[in-house]
């Protein structure tokens, strides 16, 4: 199984993190984001459907779209599937609620500060998403550990992925306690591994 991402790419970390926690072999192969698409290797560009990260081939098949590699994976090894995929709905619509909401505003409000001449209006637009998000991520964990009250499932694996970068974007998580106590809880499982470490340009197996 090879996984094909890229350093700061919370979108290759949902995957990478998934591997490392279900403690499925794999090779991890980075991909330099500020090269054109074209000039991303011959591999990955074959096997890339949108040119992007994450990219996972596994039987020399290609899987693209980073929530939809966390289902496959589900599916596969029965890690992390709601209690053998008996939650999948709850589970999904998780998921799409991370790709419209947490999965926008987190990542496009952290690039635009790392960026320079973003009009004020834009970072305020992006800021206030991203609090309306995490105001309802934190509601939604004031009841239980977890997303679902069966334990960790991809649907946090998903959810969870750009919050480890929150310093970034000036949030302080003193203000939304379930969630600060939620990433607690997902870096308290074994073979945990922070973005920062694990979506270096090393190959790894």
């Amino acid at each position: 199984m090879l996984l094909y991402g890229s350093t700061d790419s919370g979108h290759s970390y949902k995957v990478r993190s998934f591997l490392l926690l279900s403690n499925t072999p794999h090779q991890y192969k980075w991909i330099d984001l500020k090269l054109p698409r074209s000039k991303r290797g011959t591999n990955f560009f074959g096997a890339s459907k949108f040119g992007e990260v994450p990219v996972l081939i596994n039987q020399d098949q290609a899987f693209c779209q980073s929530n939809a590699i966390l289902i496959y994976l589900a599916k596969l090894t029965g890690q992390f599937s709601g209690v053998a995929n008996k939650q999948s709905q709850a589970i999904a619509e998780w998921l799409y609620w991370e790709t419209n909401r947490i999965g926008f505003s987190i990542p496009n409000l952290r690039y635009a500060l790392s960026t320079e001449d973003q009009p004020q209006e834009v970072l305020l637009y992006l800021r206030s998403r991203a609090i309306c998000d995490l105001r309802e991520l934190n509601n939604a964990l004031s009841a239980q550990d977890f997303l679902l009250s069966c334990g960790p499932t991809i649907a946090d694996i998903s959810c969870s992925a750009y919050l480890f970068w929150l310093n970034e974007i000036a949030v302080n998580l003193d203000d939304y306690s379930y969630i600060h106590s939620w990433l607690g809880k997902i870096a308290a499982l074994p073979n945990w591994v922070h973005p920062d470490d694990c979506l270096l340009p090393l190959i790894d197996s």
